[in-house]
């Protein structure tokens, strides 16, 4: 069963459509530089509109650990996840579950092996060197064995996410531009259909 985090979430009525049309997670970016930076009140506007069940994930890249802690003081969040070059045990020091997204181009097995400990590593096209959400898309079939499950993010779409599901075999999907309007504003109908296009692959087993 492949699950589905619609990420970059700023607005309550999008929050309500990626429940509404059944998405696993909701990513809450806490980065100053993105378009798709949340401040504590949205953040909080944000999850107690959402239904229970659906896991709520705070993105950071580099941030200091009183940021971290100052947002898990304030919201109630489930999983972190990380896009810098933060190193393992400082991902792993806020009592969270916690993702490290990694660029696929320039990573190889050490790198990998230096994150056994995250609950998922996350492939984009730019983690640790710029924000997500760019819309690019990387070579999915040139995805090496990872110690731990893999969430595959980058460049995806309606279009292409069930080619990319069924070539990469991912344990989840992250999306974020590829169902925007603009930045940090996603549209009801790509929502769905993402998320739809998912469900068929799920279903296709």
């Amino acid at each position: 069963m492949i699950r589905t985090k619609i990420c970059g979430v700023t607005r309550v009525d999008d929050a309500l459509a990626v429940a509404r049309y059944g998405a696993d997670a909701i990513g809450l970016v806490f980065v100053e530089r993105s378009s798709r930076q949340v401040t504590i009140d949205q953040a909080l506007a944000l999850v107690r509109a959402l239904p229970p069940f659906l896991t709520r994930v705070a993105l950071f890249m580099d941030p200091d650990p009183q940021q971290v802690r100052s947002v898990l003081d304030q919201v109630p969040i489930d999983v972190l996840q990380f896009h810098g070059s933060e190193p393992a045990d400082f991902c792993a020091g806020f009592d969270r579950p916690w993702i490290k997204a990694l660029a696929l181009s320039s990573s190889n097995a050490d790198t990998f092996g230096r994150y056994a400990g995250a609950d998922a590593i996350l492939l984009d096209t730019h983690a640790g060197q710029a924000m997500g959400g760019s819309g690019e898309t990387f070579d999915w079939s040139g995805i090496p064995e990872l110690p731990r499950p893999l969430i595959l993010a980058g460049g995806l779409t309606p279009e292409n996410v069930i080619e990319a599901c069924r070539i990469a075999q991912p344990a989840a999907v992250d999306v974020s531009s590829g169902v925007e309007c603009r930045p940090g504003v996603k549209s009801d109908s790509l929502v769905q259909r993402f998320i739809n296009s998912v469900n068929e692959v799920n279903r296709d087993g």
